[in-house]
C-alpha cells in the first residue's frame, strides 16, 4: 500500500515554505497530495483556478505530487481517498498549538488518520501566505517568498 499524505491549505499563494515541506515530505511519502482547499468564509486575493494553476506551475515534473482542490472537512477529503496521514508544517509555537488542537479533534473523527508535523527551515519561519498577499496587494517584490516556477504577474493581471 501506497503511503499518501495529504497537505491542505487555502495557499492564497503557495510559498517557498509550502514549496520545501512538499519536497521534504516526498522523502518520506510515497505520494503527496496537495489539497487546494475551497474555503468560502476566506477572502482570497487568487481563485480556486489560479492557486492550483500556481501549484502545478511549481511541480509539473514530479509525478509523485498530485494537486487537487477540495471542499469540506479535510479527514474527510483524506478518507475519500484512501490517505492515511495529513502534512502539517509547524513554524513557531502558536502554530503548534493551533495544529495540535485539529490534529487531535481530526484524530476523533478519524482514527485511522495521523498528522504529522515537519518543522520548518529556520529561514522559512517569518513567511506565511498572509504577509506574503500583504506584499502583493501593495505592489511590493515578493519573488523571494514565491517558488521561482511561479510568475505571479501572470496571476495578478487577470
Amino acid at each position: 500500500m501506497d503511503k499518501v499524505a495529504v497537505f491542505p491549505g487555502t495557499f492564497d499563494p503557495f510559498t517557498v515554505g509550502h514549496e520545501a515541506l512538499v519536497k521534504r515530505a516526498l522523502k518520506l511519502f510515497d505520494r503527496v497530495v496537495i489539497a487546494v482547499g475551497k474555503n468560502l468564509s476566506k477572502k482570497t486575493l487568487f481563485d480556486i483556478d489560479q492557486r492550483l494553476a500556481m501549484v502545478n506551475d511549481v511541480f509539473a515534473g514530479e509525478p509523485r505530487v498530485e494537486i487537487v482542490s477540495y471542499e469540506g472537512l479535510t479527514v474527510d477529503f483524506c478518507h475519500s481517498i484512501g490517505a492515511h496521514y495529513l502534512l502539517r508544517g509547524l513554524r513557531t509555537a502558536a502554530d503548534f498549538e493551533y495544529e495540535r488542537a485539529i490534529g487531535q479533534v481530526n484524530k476523533a473523527m478519524r482514527p485511522d488518520i495521523e498528522t504529522i508535523f515537519l518543522l520548518t527551515a529556520p529561514e522559512h519561519t517569518p513567511v506565511n501566505s498572509t504577509i506574503v498577499r500583504d506584499i502583493l496587494v501593495n505592489k511590493g517584490d515578493a519573488s523571494k517568498f514565491l517558488p521561482s516556477a511561479i510568475n505571479i504577474n501572470k496571476y495578478l493581471s487577470r
